[in-house]
């Protein structure tokens, strides 16, 4: 990956939306070089999607919460049904899986704190594994996703 591969990905990460024509004349190249190195970004899985960034808010969504989940074990089995039941659950947005303490930490985006108390009771309280589920809950989102520094 040269300069002109993460001038590319840069401008990407800003603008998805530029056509290829435009993103040339950005790094100074002619069209068919720049959709060339694109399609090998693509193909060697740097660049692994598009995407739109939607304003949580805008659909309802603006309740944000951090959830820290430790697991009664770590064996194979608890952490792969885990998982499994974690990635069904669609107001949970992200899962990170972490070295330590907490286990996971899960980013979930729901309309309200009732919402909130809902899914606790319904779902995420019931996740097979869970020893321990703690919650926080965000104040403001200042960088929300993030553009990775090339």
């Amino acid at each position: 990956m040269d300069a002109t591969d993460r001038a590319i990905l840069g401008l990407l990460q800003v603008e998805g939306r530029l056509s290829n024509l435009e993103l040339a004349e950005r790094v100074r190249l002619t069209p068919s070089p720049c959709l060339r190195r694109v399609r090998n970004l693509e193909e060697a899985g740097v660049i692994t999607g598009y995407r739109a960034v939607v304003d949580p808010a805008a659909v309802g969504r603006g309740f944000q919460v951090l959830a820290y989940v430790e697991l009664e074990g770590q064996d194979a089995e608890t952490v792969t049904a885990f998982e499994v039941a974690v990635m069904e659950i669609d107001d949970v947005v992200e899962c990170l899986r972490m070295f330590g303490r907490p286990d996971y930490v899960l980013r979930v985006a729901v309309p309200d704190m009732d919402s909130y108390s809902q899914l606790c009771l319904e779902k995420l309280g019931r996740l097979p594994g869970l020893d321990k589920l703690t919650s926080q809950i965000a104040m403001k989102a200042l960088k929300p996703g993030g553009v990775l520094p090339l």
